[in-house]
């Protein structure tokens, strides 16, 4: 029977004294007994290779980095068996057609010039920046120590030595009273005017909540973590106080992100992952697993939007990508499946090398000759990558055309040679069947040079939210889950255009209460700029 998904067998107990005596029956008897010797080797196998994912998962390096002495070793194994990976693609030649039409008749681009790499930068201590308050103090000598001990002449100043320190003044929080002038006559009362809040009769100023946005979602502090921080400057902020700050700000925020999304998807290259999140439900015992969705634009559209669902079914990317047409590039998972499927909508699917490269990873502890000849390919392919990384885009295109696609057709006829000698249920087999089966999601990468070779950026970008779940450990609704998703999208898109998360959000929040709606797209991050006020 099964169990998971691991084979539980059931072994007979043979009795030595009453073995059978007809050869036949013996025979059988040792066949049988040699399946059952196969399936528990599978299973140890199996379990083997679960058991050290674990372990790496928990105490091991989260690096999948190999050396270029590991690679070489890869290769000394094949050929310790008196093979190499070119003595198995020649035979796998033999049984594919003949010719190779990845030549289209261009000449490879030339490489780009040589330059100062940034190893060969400086490793001194870098100067403070220019914009930092300082403060000068001076010390002198003492007026019997100007006088020479030697010639007993007066000493001259002939200049400093200046040395700089950095000092550290703690965050500090004040009260600001808005005084609106009173006039009155015998028939009327006025009150002068002044700016909206961001948020109507609270007493949180813009700058009072971009800390408390950042500091929760670039910083990953819990509120729990800043009313304790707010407390030692003796401020009373309760947590559920700054909850309710938190949901407000998503609120006003919200068309901004609507603005943002839709110019994410003007891109002709969208990344996208998700991840799980723990959502608390008051219906049940325990929390429930949510979603975050992350949307990352090219490089000509350099945003990041994050959406979340309850689930993780195909309606949560199918209603937010809405009638984008383009690349999209993403894990293989089968919610995407219908929208590369359906040609109207236009969407082409691009896969990830790194998701790719991982399954071969992880199975390299259980076939080290044959999965590190692949993963020494797809050295090769990001060596590539390496080198064509400062080109443009179609110059980048040239280099993987005359570069990476003739190391894709060697990879591809050593993964159908090893296709039939690995167990398709090990760890092994079931990463060649990942990689065949999305070998031409896997390949379009090469077809144009804004495209990336893995989704990296994408899972780079939930970073943010894998921290920040170990410190808030789940979101309290669907609803907080939903304002995380807008509050995030703002920060991450500042960070990726380098301006400062606290500076956007603070003149933001002060300006859009009365910003009008026929100009809200000026507010975007990469369109900000800052008032003068």
């Amino acid at each position: 029977m099964k169990t998971g998904t691991f084979l539980i067998l059931n072994v007979v107990a043979i009795d030595r004294k009453t073995l059978p005596q007809n050869a036949a029956v013996l025979q059988q008897m040792v066949v049988d007994l040699a399946g059952q010797l196969e399936l528990q080797q599978q299973q140890l196998t199996r379990t083997e290779h679960l058991l050290q994912q674990l372990l790496r998962a928990r105490y091991g390096r989260k690096s999948e980095q190999i050396s270029d002495d590991q690679l070489a070793l890869f290769q000394a194994g094949l050929s310790a068996q008196g093979t190499s990976i070119e003595d198995i693609l020649a035979e796998a030649e033999q049984d594919r057609e003949q010719g190779d039409d990845s030549d289209n008749g261009q000449e490879p681009p030339a490489a780009p010039p040589a330059g100062p790499t940034a190893n060969t930068a400086g490793r001194g201590r870098k100067p403070f920046p220019k914009h930092l308050k300082r403060e000068r103090i001076e010390y002198d000598l003492s007026e019997s120590e100007k006088n020479c001990n030697g010639c007993e002449q007066a000493l001259r100043r002939i200049g400093d030595d200046v040395s700089e320190r950095l000092e550290y003044i703690p965050a500090s929080v004040k009260v600001i009273e808005e005084a609106r002038a009173k006039y009155a006559c015998a028939c009327t009362v006025k009150t002068a005017g002044k700016p909206s809040s961001p948020i109507e009769k609270s007493t949180a100023g813009a700058s009072l909540l971009a800390q408390v946005i950042v500091s929760k979602y670039a910083d990953h502090a819990p509120l729990n973590r800043q009313e304790r921080i707010f407390a030692r400057h003796g401020v009373e902020l309760p947590r559920q106080t700054m909850s309710g700050w938190m949901g407000r700000c998503a609120e006003l925020l919200e068309p901004l992100k609507n603005r943002l999304k839709k110019w994410v998807l003007e891109s002709n290259v969208v990344q996208t992952d998700d991840t799980p999140v723990a959502v608390l439900d008051r219906t049940i015992p325990k929390t429930r697993t949510g979603r975050i969705w992350t949307y990352v634009g090219d490089t000509h559209h350099p945003g990041v939007v994050y959406d979340y669902t309850p689930t993780r079914k195909r309606d949560g990317p199918d209603e937010f990508l809405g009638k984008y047409k383009g690349y999209l590039q993403a894990d293989a998972y089968s919610g995407y499946d219908h929208l590369y499927a359906d040609s109207q909508r236009g969407v082409v699917e691009v896969a990830c090398w790194a998701h790719a490269r991982r399954k071969f990873f992880e199975a390299k502890d259980t076939d080290v000759v044959r999965m590190g000849a692949v993963l020494a390919h797809i050295a090769r392919l990001y060596a590539i990558e390496r080198e064509g990384k400062a080109m443009e885009s179609e110059a980048r295109r040239l280099l993987r055309e005359h570069g990476a696609r003739p190391i894709l057709a060697e990879l591809h006829a050593y993964l159908l040679v090893v296709r039939e000698q690995v167990l398709p249920k090990g760890p092994a087999g079931q990463a060649v069947a990942y990689s065949l089966s999305n070998w031409a999601a896997l390949c379009r990468y090469v077809e144009d040079g804004d495209l990336a070779i893995d989704n990296n950026a994408a899972e780079r970008t939930m970073r943010g939210i894998a921290v920040g779940r170990k410190n808030w450990l789940f979101f309290g609704s669907d609803g907080g889950g939903n304002t995380a998703a807008v509050l995030r999208s703002f920060v991450a898109t500042c960070e990726r255009n380098k301006i400062d998360p606290w500076a956007w959000f603070n003149d933001v929040l002060a300006r859009i209460a009365d910003w009008p709606m026929s100009r809200l797209e000026e507010l975007l991050p990469h369109r900000w700029t800052p008032s003068l006020a």
